[in-house]
């Protein structure tokens, strides 16, 4: 269903209540489609029902279009499925009108890579289409051919096909969930704290990510934990992270798997959330969340990036969340400190740092090490047997070790997660019931 095209060229529109219609945005994510802006029309009013626009500024849509000989109009606003329809006839022939919420939908097809991201992008795809499809087949009862230009045509079958289709999309990535529910269980039984990176999207998540990691490898951990990526991007556009990327970092003593994940976005519908909400389970189920954000933003869109992002988190997150001012090297020490004072509110306690040149990586790393569930001490005696050798290096691997005494009995004081406390236990009991 994603669109794919070679640089076709695009004409954006937009409407505001009041004000100045800003379109940096709008032509940022148009680029990361893969569009050429050619031109733009804004206007502020209030919304007109039928063609969203004022039918003169849609006039004069269509004259800018033709001139610029523009082969898609992208509205960076949602459009009702009826003022999608009515513009496309106010337009020239063959040319095609997407909202920001469809533009975003093929942006999101284009970076897919895994099964899982193609299937909520489909899946998102679907609910997008679904009142599209509801409204060609009310207009077709009304004898109105739906016009290509703007919902295109119009075939019977097709609502009750979506319904299927989202229903058994749904099915799939119940099943994917479970298996990463499963994973995340594995990985703490292992003896890992799962740290999730989320925020809005460009503000510097992957870069923290390798900084993170950046002296460690997967590769040693590889039958573990065959999903794990050696890399992830670090590029200035929009939307590079839409699965996840998980690599081991080492906190104090503490193993950690952390996780980076698709960018939020402002102004998002809800069945454009609900879409992606499996690729979120990482950030829902972590140990510890890094709610990321641009420091060298204003204060203005900080606060909105933080609202947005607060609000998606809210209904299901389990973890504690840090909020970290990324990109200190682009503004001053006063800057940082006027903006953490405005922001006390939303981020009380932020860690400001710069992940592209590794300035305060430490201080971040001591604030994860604190915040993540309090490791307990345990102490076991366990007989001089090759079982106990084994213990003892699963222990290593798991735990932080503090002392091993070799004796007629072997003394193990460590550190560790409840669950391999527990698990300990439970082999050192085997062990000494075994030599009874």
């Amino acid at each position: 269903m994603t669109a794919t095209h070679t640089t076709e060229r695009a004409v954006i529109a937009k409407r505001v209540d009041s004000g100045t219609a800003d379109t940096e945005e709008i032509r940022d994510l148009a680029r990361a489609a893969g569009y050429d802006v050619v031109g733009e029309i804004t206007q502020t009013r209030t919304e007109d029902p039928a063609y969203h626009l004022g039918e003169g500024k849609v006039t004069r849509l269509s004259n800018v279009v033709a001139r610029e000989g523009a082969v898609v109009v992208i509205f960076d606003n949602q459009l009702g499925p009826y003022q999608t329809y009515n513009i496309g006839n106010e337009l020239p022939e063959r040319v095609r009108v997407i909202d920001r919420f469809r533009l975003i939908l093929e942006i999101f097809g284009q970076r897919a890579q895994t099964r899982k991201a193609q299937l909520q992008v489909e899946l998102a795809e679907l609910r997008y289409e679904l009142p599209r499809a509801e409204a060609k087949a009310s207009l077709a009862k009304r004898d109105e051919r739906p016009g290509f230009m703007g919902l295109g045509e119009y075939d019977e079958s097709r609502e009750e096909d979506i319904k299927k289709q989202i229903a058994n999309i749904r099915d799939e990535l119940e099943s994917i969930e479970e298996t990463e529910r499963h994973r995340r269980e594995q990985r703490r039984e292992s003896g890992f704290d799962l740290v999730a990176l989320a925020g809005y999207t460009n503000a510097g998540k992957s870069t923290l990510l390798r900084r993170l990691a950046d002296d460690l490898d997967v590769d040693e951990n590889d039958d573990l934990h065959p999903d794990l990526d050696t890399t992830a991007e670090s590029e200035d556009r929009l939307f590079t992270t839409l699965g996840t990327t998980t690599r081991r970092a080492e906190v104090g003593k503490r193993e950690v798997l952390v996780t980076d994940t698709v960018g939020f976005i402002q102004d998002l519908p809800h069945w454009l959330v609900e879409s992606f909400k499996s690729t979120l389970g990482s950030v829902y189920h972590a140990d510890l969340v890094l709610l990321v954000v641009d420091v060298s933003e204003s204060v203005e869109e900080i606060r909105e990036k933080l609202v947005t992002s607060h609000d998606t988190l809210y209904e299901r997150n389990e973890a504690p969340i840090v909020t970290v001012l990324n990109k200190t090297d682009m503004v001053d020490d006063e800057e940082v400190r006027r903006k953490k004072d405005a922001l006390s509110s939303l981020a009380p306690n932020p860690v400001a740092v710069s992940a592209k040149q590794g300035l305060n990586i430490d201080d971040l790393a001591d604030r994860i090490d604190h915040e993540l569930p309090d490791y307990e001490r345990e102490r076991l005696v366990l007989p001089m047997t090759d079982d106990t050798m084994s213990l003892v290096s699963w222990i290593h691997d798991h735990a932080s070790v503090d002392t091993v005494d070799y004796g007629d009995q072997v003394v193990i004081e460590f550190e560790a997660r409840p669950a391999i406390i527990e698990q300990s236990r439970a082999k050192a009991g085997d062990l000494v019931g075994a030599s009874a």
